[in-house]
């Protein structure tokens, strides 16, 4: 026996005897159910990180994540602010963006157009899957279009487009006319989203002539974070006066929302197997304090005081509560790891063309869902163990 004796009972308890199998049976019921419903919680919430990773990563990791700008126009050979630099995780760089309509012999499309300088360091130059980002030169008029946008133009690199600015028309003799320009495709890009049905890169000098903007007048800085969410903090920031923010939220801020809301209704509807269990937990210990009156009133009777009894019945019930949470962690660590190969070996397609499930496993995260899975067990424990604890041995062993 070791000490102290509290919890040597209460782990002999977890036990049982022989002639105690449907109460063993409803704890064992209990610890299952805590041990699935954190096996599912962890590996729902690590397909969903990585969903939104990668979301993150092909959306934002492409369009401006934030533009800060003056009023009245930027000028482009100005020095980044200070404060921008602080604010930017690698040098803020130049940029011209507009909404824009493009056209192709077969079809019509409208979209956003920025202008970059071209650099090594620039997003979309990983995502290319056709032409290079150094086609882009200042009066060559050349454009960057997503995989989408280009299939339903039915242009190739080389082809030509047309490119009309609605915001930079001007009155001519036929009327309220858009600035427009013929441009060559020089490259085609995949970022496996959305994006590719609407954006358009261009040189910057290119974009700013399109828009009409004043000569060496740009639109704004592009900023770079290493997280993008953390535009909702730095939004709040006093800019200097004259200065305005925008981020991707504007265009973006909805679709991330509603992947953020339906991975808390995940979690919560799976959290509710592990309440589910708990509950499981307090019905098999109300179950073991009526079998065990008798010998929690003789434990009294040689000395044992109230809270050591409620700590014999706490330590069984949290144990089970203990015992699933851990085994249930490692499950879903385990399962989200090798997701995708499981799947695989069960001749499951979710893609028409190759293709995985996205899986972000973040440690953070499982440490609190099975923190949480603990104490949910031990709150579970409170009520039939004081229920033990208040047990009067003379009443007890009355007829015994």
């Amino acid at each position: 026996m070791f000490h102290p004796v509290s919890t040597f009972i209460g782990l002999r308890y977890l036990r049982g005897r022989s002639g105690d199998r449907f109460s063993r049976f409803v704890s064992y019921m209990s610890t299952a159910g805590i041990t699935i419903g954190v096996m599912s919680l962890i590996t729902v919430l690590s397909v969903m990180n990585g969903f939104e990773a990668q979301l993150k990563g092909r959306i934002l990791g492409v369009l401006p994540q934030a533009v800060v700008s003056q009023q009245g126009g930027t000028p482009a050979e100005a020095q980044v602010p200070d404060f921008l630099q602080q604010l930017s995780s690698k040098p803020p760089e130049p940029i011209v963006r507009s909404e824009a309509v493009i056209q192709s012999s077969q079809q019509l499309a409208a979209g956003l157009l920025i202008g970059i300088d071209p650099s090594e360091d620039d997003p979309i130059q990983q995502h290319l899957i056709a032409g290079y980002l150094d086609n882009l030169q200042a009066g060559k008029y050349r454009v960057l279009l997503g995989s989408t946008l280009a299939r339903s133009l039915d242009v190739r690199p080389g082809d030509k487009v047309r490119l009309m600015v609605t915001s930079a028309s001007q009155f001519t003799p036929l009327g309220r006319m858009p600035s427009q320009r013929l441009f060559t495709v020089a490259g085609i890009y995949n970022t496996g989203s959305d994006v590719d049905s609407q954006l358009m890169i261009t040189h910057i000098d290119d974009a700013a002539r399109l828009g009409r903007l004043k000569r060496d007048t740009i639109s704004g800085w592009r900023l770079f974070f290493d997280d993008p969410f953390v535009v909702a903090d730095l939004s709040q920031q006093t800019l200097p006066e004259g200065w305005q923010w925008s981020d991707w939220r504007e265009q973006r801020g909805e679709l991330f929302q509603a992947v953020r809301m339906e991975k808390n209704m995940m979690g919560l509807m799976l959290g509710l197997i592990v309440g589910v269990a708990a509950f499981n937990i307090i019905s098999a210990l109300i179950m073991v304090v009526m079998e065990k009156q008798a010998e929690v009133a003789i434990l009294k009777t040689q000395g044992m005081t109230d809270r050591q009894v409620l700590t014999i019945f706490m330590v069984q019930g949290a144990s089970s509560g203990i015992i699933g949470s851990l085994f249930g962690g490692a499950l879903g660590v385990l399962l989200a790891s090798n997701l995708n190969s499981l799947l695989e070996s069960a001749g499951i397609a979710l893609f028409a063309v190759g293709g995985s499930l996205p899986v972000a496993i973040n440690p953070v995260q499982i440490f609190v869902v099975v923190t949480l899975a603990v104490m949910l067990s031990l709150l579970a424990t409170l009520f039939p163990s004081y229920r033990a604890s208040s047990v009067k041995p003379a009443e007890a062993l009355r007829y015994e």
